[in-house]
């Protein structure tokens, strides 16, 4: 862990700080770039970690992120049903210019604009479970009520 955060880092720690929440970021030696790799860093299972996932309206082509519990596979057609419209994959450009961060680390909060959120409703079963932070070795802890109240997402059947 290192004693001072990444620009990125300290983005996500600066916006969890404004919206009144105390978690603190870490950044570790180890990737957490993905979710096996992210739950093998600090120490949790799979299904612990929450994946923030950038898709796009097909029709709107608006930016939504889907915060998924890292055990599961996000059905498309579902998240198109709940926002109303389909939903496309978002190439890494696009995440960048919504989010203001690269795909790998992207956060549940501190976006560049507001996101149209969902948040899978299997994490609410967990007592604790991490996020992104902002780069691929940057996380927090907090709990799925939390996530949540934090980034102001509808709780969802998503898989």
């Amino acid at each position: 862990m290192s004693d001072t955060l990444s620009p990125s880092a300290q983005r996500v720690q600066a916006a969890l700080a404004e919206r009144g929440f105390e978690f603190t970021v870490v950044e570790l030696p180890s990737s957490t770039r993905t979710a096996a790799e992210a739950a093998a860093a600090v120490g949790c299972e799979v299904a612990h970690i929450a994946k923030s996932l950038v898709f796009r309206g097909a029709q709107s082509n608006q930016p939504v992120l889907v915060v998924a519990s890292g055990a599961n596979r996000v059905d498309e057609a579902k998240v198109g049903e709940l926002l109303g419209e389909p939903i496309a994959k978002a190439d890494a450009a696009f995440v960048r210019e919504a989010t203001g961060f690269a795909i790998g680390g992207i956060p549940p909060v501190g976006h560049d604009r507001p996101l149209r959120t969902l948040v899978d409703q299997d994490l609410m079963q967990f007592p604790a479970i991490w996020a992104a932070a902002g780069t691929p070795h940057a996380v927090f802890r907090l709990t799925p009520a939390e996530l949540a109240d934090l980034c102001g997402g509808r709780v969802a059947r998503i898989c």
